[in-house]
């Protein structure tokens, strides 16, 4: 089966997880698509398939061909989710085919929505392609079914193919989406020594930086009296809410900002005179300046808090990932053998940095180095996301060439 195919087939699977809670999984729908996998790793011939059915973890091998026993143990892992219903919806989705793209606009369903190359310009170089795409009223779900169909596919060409190759390691993630992701897999069974995930974009890619995240909820507390009578009493939680985020620097945000510029992004907003909350996402890849947007929002809430009383403003921030080049810088090897593979794939490697997370950072972390390699796949988290075929096919020839490389 080819990984557009498989696509097509998790793509129809609901695994939305759910922001809020502590449950792992935080969406009891990630089990229907873990199981299905399960199922078809034991079909294939995987070894040692294990479903974790308190926490949704998939765990497999494929055991080395003969005389590469001793080769380090790679592993390659994907999350099953998509992202939360409520920022778009990952249920009922019915992806469609597009043979031989003509280079022009995509008339996604009947939703009026159309895939165009102005609004995304890499479409122009996709003339003659295969792409799978959405009826423009969910998401398709390729981040992260395009990475786990890669897996699969590589799996299967691995098990009854002829290519030597040492022991393999293969993990699917719960939440990763919500940040929770890789934070309970089992590094014991998982069994890697050094690891990929398969969450990105264009062919060639390869990320082993990713920013510093961070998460704030900032609460504001107002009192309302009567419009009427309110001079010097009246405090708008609303309003110190608005003056809270004008504090912030107007540039520095995701529509501004590129490359390794971090940002914040003011995610949610509620309120009234009484109360209100904002939600934001804290971002940066330098660690310095990571640690100088945490100050600046506190500082921020320091002034408001002299202007309007104590407690005015309350700010809670959680950190929710690092930059993995940290760990990766000293086992570097991990890096060069995926550079050496994609030039093996016709390539040029294109070594860029994450403007978001990735479980790779998390394991890293945990002491298992673990950059990202590309899927094939764009537009991810809304109804314009789409796969291109042929990429989807070099993902999987990446992967084999990689355990190529280490036998070597």
């Amino acid at each position: 089966m080819k990984a557009y195919e498989r696509l097509m087939r998790y793509a129809r699977v609901h695994t939305s997880s759910r922001d809020g809670g502590d449950a792992v999984p935080s969406t009891a729908c990630q089990f229907d698509l873990a199981r299905l996998l399960a199922e078809e790793m034991t079909a294939l011939g995987v070894s040692d398939v294990y479903l974790d059915e308190k926490n949704c973890y998939v765990y497999g091998k494929i055991p080395a061909t003969p005389g590469l026993e001793d080769k380090p143990c790679i592993g390659f892992l994907a999350h099953v989710d998509t992202i939360p219903d409520e920022d778009f919806s990952g249920r009922n989705v019915q992806p469609r085919l597009v043979e031989n793209y003509d280079g022009g606009d995509i008339p996604l369903g009947d939703s009026g929505r159309v895939l165009s190359p102005k609004a995304f310009p890499h479409l122009a170089g996709l003339k003659g392609c295969s792409l799978v795409v959405t009826d423009g009223t969910t998401v398709l779900g390729a981040d992260d079914k395009a990475g786990v169909a890669e897996i699969m596919t590589a799996a299967e060409e691995l098990l009854h193919g002829e290519l030597p190759h040492g022991p393999v390691a293969i993990g699917f993630c719960p939440d990763e989406e919500i940040g929770h992701g890789a934070a309970l897999l089992d590094l014991d069974r998982f069994g890697a020594q050094l690891a990929y995930t398969l969450d990105g974009a264009g062919v060639g890619e390869i990320e082993y930086e990713n920013f510093n995240a961070a998460a704030a909820e900032v609460t504001f507390r107002g009192f309302n009296v009567h419009p009427g009578s309110a001079k010097n009493t009246m405090i708008n939680a609303s309003l110190v809410a608005m003056a809270f985020n004008a504090m912030l620097p107007a540039g520095d945000t995701p529509r501004d900002t590129e490359g390794y510029e971090g940002f914040f992004h003011l995610t949610d907003m509620t309120g009234n005179v009484e109360s209100a909350t904002l939600h934001y996402i804290i971002r940066d890849h330098d660690s310095n300046a990571f640690e100088l947007r945490k100050k600046a929002m506190l500082h921020a809430a320091a002034l408001l808090n002299d202007r309007y009383g104590a407690c005015t403003v309350t700010v809670a921030m959680h950190e929710q990932y690092r930059n993995m080049i940290e760990k990766i810088k000293p086992h570097f090897e991990v890096v060069e053998k995926a550079m050496e593979a994609t030039r093996q794939c016709g390539l040029e490697p294109k070594p860029c940095a994450i403007r978001g997370g990735t479980d790779g950072a998390q394991l890293s972390f945990r002491g298992l180095p673990c950059p990202n390699l590309p899927t094939g796949s764009f537009g991810h988290h809304g109804p314009y996301e789409h796969a291109v075929v042929e990429q989807m096919d070099q993902c999987v020839a990446l992967i084999l060439r990689i355990l190529e490389a280490f036998t070597r």
